[in-house]
């Protein structure tokens, strides 16, 4: 964040009207009318610039002015800061119908840099790549650099790659392969300071150096070390820097002259036709010479990172220089597949040397992605490579932020060639998901990518139990952070016959050890889940508090929806009954966070309402689990979603038009446990409070009664007993204490609908019980039932509100 003072100038800038604006850019107006333009331009171009970049909105200056400053920064005679704050203020301005700058005939490679930036900020980057090319093509006068030039020139192919013709990106090519491959491996020569001891004589110039302080016996390459350096150098580092964009847009297939017509940033990562890597004697096209010098530049930058650097940012340059190589080296083998067979040896003895090195672990990232593009073709088994990227590294980095940013962005880019080509992949799912559980909200949009390509038949158990425990995932690998971080003589195992006082002394307690290491493993293992995770669960309610647990479960529910999303696409009958008789275990087995479980219970409820419909027979064949659930009158109150949605499932299918397996005896059974709950939360006690759900739980057990006693007749005179008594329970003070005026008005006239309905057994029994709805008019009769109701309800009572007491 910026300081205080830059908080308070910024504040200033912004605030500045329009008029006072034009009176401070009058001031500098005249100051660069001086003779020579001192400090004090610089400091009111300085305030300027500020004045005109710190707001969103356009700032308007005089035309004049701003033909004054184009004037100023074309002068050779303006001093370059004063140039270089010109340009700055000039792209701020832009696009600006009052700039008159062209780049055609300027020579100066600096002022061209300099008048191109702001053409591009104008939009007119086709000029700018034309004019810029024609000064890199000729040979530069005495004291001019290319260096300036590159930093445009790839600006130019960021904004618009079509822009330069086929001829033209062959002289950039040629440039660029010599600039890569010739450098000079001499040191550059210290300006002399022109001082009274200056020594009129100049010093050989001295090799450069290693990252190991070795002098350098190959040729220069951005790891190579110098006090000083020289032009070409410069170049080569540039070059480096802007290699692999420039190959991603023209190293591919030929490319046509610029014309308007032409299609833009067309496919170029095609194979190449030419041969193999050119031989000694033998002149290359542009094009393929620089894929081959480049090649070479990125085999040599690999081979200097085995060097142990004696200073740490060489270190680091090390490895942001190694990533780069082998994406360099991927992007050539695309384009050119006869240097597979070179890059994969090479990049397998990499991987062998690096794979130990944490340090690495994101250039182990380009190494899997080479060989998830070029296994096949060089016919080699990378399974080692994948087994050892999904399996060590979210382990023990996951609380890395930027690196499980690009590892998750890695599986999300290849998820289809890993679901396709790799059990690994799927297999290390609870290993990924430890980068979720750390790093929730950053990473909740790559997960909802990921996620479809993770599941399937073998996995989908597994993961919606992962994810139900997600957020004790996460405080349980704050735990093994902290166990780690003990100092040794702390680490001693605990007492096997003491109860743990502490998570951190559980960590390592035989009753808890296997408890976490199955919540912590690294692979799909089914096989080896403890019998219960409850006393883990207990035990890590601690931290449910910790804010990193409390995001970590704001993103379950999403990612619950989309499972379920998923399952539905290929589960079959078997895997959904497991679905449901899991669905109503789990929801007394969650992490104790109050938000946290009813967020999930909502999800829970609403998904099995869909599994439901996807197979109306499991209300049969679940008989059991479903009565066991729905017999338990605190579900209907601690999981009212999930128990009005299992309610309704029961009303809805229990029925021989869904499974001829139905019979009257499960109905009555059904009946008889609804029944039971639906007496206990409406009857009213003397001194004791009415339990407490909510309405819409009382209207759907009503309905799901009067469902089945239209099913079973012999049942309608409990229903019509128990809707009649609804007029007394919604006027009982302990009623009207709890719920509103609109709620109980809403169960009132639902019981009056039911119980006029009951009254014609046969209507009822054909609006509850329609065959199943495979036809247009039998899913509108199912659709229309509230119709239907108020129809009855209508021929039966005209006079609304008649219910006897």
């Amino acid at each position: 964040m910026f300081t205080a003072a830059a908080e308070s100038f910024l504040r200033q800038a912004r605030e500045i009207q329009e008029e006072e604006l034009r009176r401070f850019a009058a001031r500098v107006s005249a100051l660069l009318q001086g003779p020579e333009a001192g400090p004090e331009a610089v400091d009111g171009l300085q305030r300027l610039h500020l004045a005109v970049a710190a707001t969103k909105y356009p700032r308007k200056l005089d035309g004049k002015f701003v033909e004054q400053l184009q004037t100023v920064l074309c002068s050779p005679k303006s001093p370059e800061q004063i140039q270089v704050l010109c340009a700055a203020i000039l792209r701020e301005m832009s696009p600006c119908s009052d700039l008159i700058l062209s780049c055609d005939e300027i020579q100066d490679t600096k002022l061209l840099s300099l008048v191109s930036s702001v053409l591009l900020a104008q939009g007119e980057v086709a000029a700018v790549g034309q004019r810029v090319v024609q000064v890199l093509e000729r040979r530069l006068p005495e004291g001019q650099s290319a260096r300036f030039l590159l930093p445009v020139l790839a600006n130019v192919i960021s904004l618009s790659p079509e822009s330069l013709t086929e001829e033209q990106t062959n002289v950039v090519s040629k440039k660029l392969a010599d600039w890569l491959r010739y450098a000079s491996i001499q040191q550059g020569m210290a300006q002399p300071s022109g001082g009274f001891f200056s020594s009129p004589r100049t010093k050989q110039p001295a090799p450069v150096t290693e990252v190991d302080g070795a002098v350098a016996t190959d040729f220069f390459t951005v790891l190579s070390v110098a006090q000083h350096y020289t032009q070409d150098q410069w170049l080569n580092v540039q070059t480096f820097s802007m290699l692999r964009n420039w190959l991603l847009c023209y190293g591919g297939k030929e490319l046509d002259t610029l014309n308007p017509g032409d299609k833009a940033g067309g496919d170029r990562s095609v194979t190449a036709t030419t041969p193999a890597p050119g031989t000694a004697g033998q002149l290359l096209p542009p094009r393929e010479r620089l894929r081959d010098k480049a090649f070479e530049y990125c085999q040599r930058l690999v081979e200097q990172s085995s060097r142990r650097p004696l200073k740490k940012d060489d270190g680091d340059l090390q490895k942001a220089c190694l990533i780069e190589a082998v994406t360099i080296m991927d992007i050539i083998c695309k384009q050119d597949s006869s240097y597979v067979c070179r890059a994969v040896s090479f990049l397998k003895t990499l991987h062998s040397r690096i794979c130990g090195d944490a340090t690495y672990a994101r250039a182990l990232l380009p190494i899997a992605q080479f060989f998830l593009n070029h296994s096949k073709l060089a016919a080699v088994d990378s399974d080692a490579i994948y087994k050892h990227l999904f399996t060590d590294i979210p382990a023990q980095l996951f609380h890395n932020p930027s690196l499980a940013f690009e590892f998750v962005q890695f599986c999300k880019d290849n998820s289809q060639l890993f679901a396709d080509s790799s059990s690994i992949f799927r297999q290390s799912f609870p290993n990924l998901f430890k980068f979720l559980a750390w790093n929730s909200p950053p990473l909740i949009s790559e997960f909802v990518d990921l996620l479809p390509f993770l599941l399937d038949p073998g996995t989908t158990i597994e993961i919606f139990h992962l994810l139900l425990d997600l957020p004790c995932l996460t405080a349980a690998l704050d735990i093994q952070l902290r166990a780690a971080a003990l100092p040794a003589s702390d680490k001693a195992g605990a007492d096997p016959a003491g109860k743990p006082a502490t998570c951190l002394e559980a960590f390592r307690h035989p009753l808890y050890r296997s408890m976490f290491q199955y919540l912590l493993r690294t692979r799909s293992a089914p096989e080896d889940a403890p019998e219960s995770l409850v006393p883990l669960r207990q035990l890590l309610g601690s931290l449910a508090g910790s804010p990193r647990v409390v995001q970590c479960a704001e993103t379950v529910p999403v990612l619950l929806e989309l499972f379920f999303r998923v399952v539905a696409e290929f589960a079959d009958g078997s895997l959904i009954n497991q679905l449901v008789v899991l669905l109503l275990q789990r929801s007394d087995q969650l992490y104790e966070i109050p938000v946290f479980k009813e967020d999930v219970y909502r999800v829970l409820g609403s998904q099995l309402a869909v599994l439901c419909r996807l197979r109306p027979a499991l209300v049969v064949e679940l008989s059991t689990e479903i009565l066991e659930f729905s017999g338990a009158v605190s579900n209907i109150q601690s999981k009212e979603a999930i128990f009005t949605h299992m309610a309704w499932a029961v009303g809805e299918f229990l029925s021989v038009s869904h499974d001829k397996r139905c019979t009257v005896e499960q109905i009555t059974r059904f009946f008889e446990t609804l029944e039971a709950v639906f007496f206990e939360i409406t009857q009213l006690r003397p001194q004791a409070s009415t339990p407490s759900c909510a309405p819409r739980a009382i209207s759907v057990l009503m309905a799901t009664l009067t469902k089945l006693a239209a099913r079973s007749q012999d049942l309608i005179p409990r229903v019509s007993m128990f809707l009649s008594k609804m007029r007394t329970f919604v006027q009982s003070p302990a009623v009207t204490s709890v719920y509103c005026e609109e709620d109980l008005e809403e169960i009132l006239i639902r019981a009056t609908e039911l119980m006029n309905l009951l009254k014609m057994p046969s209507v009822a029994q054909f609006v509850f019980t329609p065959p199943v709805a495979s036809t247009r008019f039998q899913r509108e009769v199912n659709d229309s039932l509230p119709s239907a109701l108020r129809m009855v309800t209508q021929l039966l009572e005209p006079a609304a509100g008649s219910m006897p007491v």
